[in-house]
């Protein structure tokens, strides 16, 4: 019985220092997906931005990031889109749709049971996007 108590313990243990590895993994991941859109948004200039680069940091507030990430793809494909036609350049519609597609997949991740398949969806769209803005920012560099 003592054992069982013991195993238990360090089971749970385990479990939530696992959790927090995954958190900490997936802040840093965040970071870096910010960093991204914030140098998008700094390569566009001035000229070209509706927002200053150092807004995309708003993500990281829970429950606002998710309406917040909107606002960033809006904000960098427009940017993106402005940066290009002032420069000869044809980057369609910069990415929008399908950043808006992974935002809304993301949103619809607190569905019971489709949230799962939403979510996934939403991860792959969103490393889409994250590529194509980095084509983007090496574009634009």
């Amino acid at each position: 019985m003592e054992q069982n108590k013991v195993l238990s313990a360090i089971m749970g243990g385990s479990i939530l220092i696992g959790s927090l590895i995954l958190l900490a993994l997936a802040i840093l991941v965040l970071v870096f997906y910010l960093l991204t859109m914030q140098k998008a948004l700094t390569l566009a200039g001035k000229e070209h931005r509706r927002m200053e680069p150092g807004m995309v940091w708003l993500m990281l507030i829970p429950l606002f990031g998710l309406v917040w990430q909107f606002f960033i793809v809006n904000n960098v494909s427009e940017a993106v889109r402005s940066w290009a036609a002032a420069h000869g350049k044809d980057v369609a519609d910069g990415g929008r749709t399908l950043g808006l597609t992974a935002c809304i997949l993301a949103c619809c991740g607190i569905i019971p049971l489709l949230g799962i398949l939403a979510s996934i969806a939403a991860l792959v769209c969103m490393i889409l996007w994250w590529v194509k803005v980095s084509n983007f920012n090496s574009m634009m560099a």
